[in-house]
């Protein structure tokens, strides 16, 4: 396990921006969130990339902006739109192969499909995925059908060794669920790990400002086999200084 960051922490700042700042606070480890079309366009991608190359570090993940979409362009009822949305997400993957990123994160589990068709069409996304040697990973979410650690055991029942997870620990406190009790029900089957930390009253916190028990969680992964690593992602209200981003990154350094 190594620990990274999601640019995500500094949004709404530019992304490139978000990027270079936390490479100048001695972050190489990343979780890129493409924030518009502009974004995943290939000038910018490899602009990107190469400042990235620039300073050793690496790109490990990237997170759509139409996470917001999904249930509508791939999980609603309408084949058609799901077809061509199989066609417009090769291009997070194209961008994710420029980026040098192995994992694209899925938020979307809402949809008013049966879970049988969510599962198949996950299958497929996920499949298509693979082909561009990405791993799309499913993320536990608050207020979709991911919160329930039900939901995302039958998931991973039904798909066996075609699906992959996110966890997120904010977003299990975010829906009163146990996050031990997610990370259970995802199994072997997790690949990334959002990590923060939360307490009484504060659902999101950076690591080490909270009362998560952070060795049981990781002797729970290491149970699993993660070979993953852990990335904080935590929003911009959660801290004044920069310099507290790096104090979490020592928190989390002492897990791997």
């Amino acid at each position: 396990m190594r620990t990274g960051i999601s640019t995500a922490c500094l949004y709404p700042l530019e992304l490139e921006r978000s990027f270079q700042t936390l490479l100048s606070l001695d972050f190489r480890l990343f979780e890129v969130f493409l924030n518009t079309f502009s974004e995943f366009t290939p000038d910018y991608l490899r602009q990107l990339r190469n400042v990235a190359d620039a300073y050793g570090a690496e790109i490990k993940s990237v997170h759509p902006f139409t996470s917001g979409y999904e249930g509508f362009l791939l999980f609603s009822e309408y084949e058609r739109r799901f077809e061509d949305s199989l066609e417009f997400y090769k291009q997070y993957f194209d961008a994710a192969n420029c980026l040098g990123a192995s994992i694209v994160v899925l938020h979307y589990a809402n949809a008013g499909i049966s879970e049988e068709t969510y599962f198949e069409r996950y299958a497929a996304l996920y499949a298509l995925g693979q082909r561009y040697g990405v791993t799309v990973a499913q993320e536990n979410v608050n207020k979709f059908r991911s919160e329930s650690p039900g939901f995302l055991r039958r998931m991973r029942a039904y798909l066996g060794d075609t699906c992959a997870f996110v966890i997120d620990l904010k977003q299990a406190v975010r829906a009163g669920q146990d996050p031990f009790a997610v990370c259970e029900a995802m199994g072997e089957r997790i690949v990334h790990v959002h990590i923060n930390d939360n307490a009484p009253g504060y659902d999101c916190l950076l690591p080490g400002r909270g009362t998560v028990d952070f060795q049981r969680f990781r002797e729970m992964l290491l149970g699993f086999h993660y070979q993953g690593d852990l990335m904080i992602e935590v929003y911009r209200k959660n801290f004044s200084a920069l310099s507290e981003l790096q104090e979490a990154r020592d928190v989390v350094q002492q897990l791997v």
